[in-house]
């Protein structure tokens, strides 16, 4: 029994593909990512606030997918597996600001702190203000001439 000399041809030209696509992939480094959320006013953990993490593309650009986690009752999220590079954090949490930034992922493992703000009060034309700045007055505008 002879094998079929098509069967060799099919099976070399699969690992001509695939030696080369396993060669162009290389190893990219991975790090750990610890995320703690606290309010800023105490210092005390924010829990089941939702972490999302989404990589940032050369051009600034967030890139598609990403990750979503919550905090536990210490208020740290921790992931295994983030790539190196721009890494764009955003913190949600009832009741606090939101919170975002971009992040340099470039060692093995990175611990992040973060503290949450209340919102600010909301500004109402109804309700007095006092002037930004107190030394300037506001002058009368100039009528204009009747014709």
């Amino acid at each position: 029994m002879r094998p079929d000399l098509g069967f060799y041809l099919v099976c070399l030209l699969a690992a001509a593909m695939v030696i080369p696509a396993l060669a162009k992939k290389k190893e990219e480094p991975l790090a750990t990512l610890t995320v703690v959320v606290l309010r800023d006013e105490n210092d005390k953990p924010v829990r089941n606030a939702a972490v999302v993490m989404h990589s940032v593309a050369d051009s600034g650009k967030q890139e598609r997918g990403g990750l979503e986690l919550k905090t536990d009752p210490q208020g740290k999220a921790s992931y295994d597996g983030i790539p190196y590079g721009k890494l764009r954090v955003q913190v949600l949490a009832p009741g606090f600001q939101t919170y975002g930034e971009d992040y340099d992922v470039s060692q093995p493992t990175m611990d992040i702190t973060i503290k949450l703000k209340r919102p600010a009060r909301q500004y109402s034309i109804y309700e007095d203000h006092a002037p930004d700045n107190k030394d300037q007055k506001l002058s009368p505008s100039p009528e204009k001439p009747q014709h």
